[in-house]
């Protein structure tokens, strides 16, 4: 089966799709995401590397990617100086994802419905992303390395 035009997020309270919804323009899909630069790979200094991001994808309601606020929190080598429970990395995305979703009226969590796109920004590729391989079809939420494929439900895996 192919890719379908427009693709269904499942909600799931309390896991990775619990800020993802419809507002008043439209839809939403919200997340703290740590990513690596494309072509980084994974160098002896990785941490210096890997970088937490607040991200908030906005769509119109046919699901068509409309914008993105995506904001660099800090790098896992900067967490690793503090003890767990005082990760200013974080706590800096909490504060701007909760920012970023106050900005929006009328939130309801629940499903959504959206189309593939794809946008880089600061050398990190943003979107959910179609593939194949030898007629296997598939899309993938990226940086969060969410996968989707059939029976096309809104379910994901990890």
């Amino acid at each position: 089966m192919a890719v379908p035009g427009v693709i269904r997020i499942r909600y799931r309270p309390d896991y990775r799709t619990d800020t993802i919804g419809r507002y008043a323009h439209g839809q939403f899909l919200a997340s703290i995401t740590w990513a690596f630069r494309e072509g980084v790979g994974l160098p002896r200094d990785w941490p210096r590397h890997k970088r937490l991001y607040a991200v908030l994808h906005r769509f119109d309601p046919d699901g068509h990617h409309l914008d993105a606020d995506i904001w660099f929190a800090g790098t896992w080598a900067e967490k690793q100086q503090h003890p767990p429970d005082q990760d200013p990395v974080l706590a800096r995305a909490e504060s701007k994802m909760a920012e970023l979703l106050g900005s929006l009226s009328e939130i309801d969590y629940g499903d959504i419905a959206i189309r593939p796109f794809r946008l880089e920004v600061d050398g990190v590729v943003f979107g959910l992303v179609v593939g194949s391989e030898e007629g296997y079809e598939w899309a993938t939420l990226e940086p969060d390395d969410l996968f989707f494929t059939e029976p096309w439900d809104g379910s994901y895996d990890t």
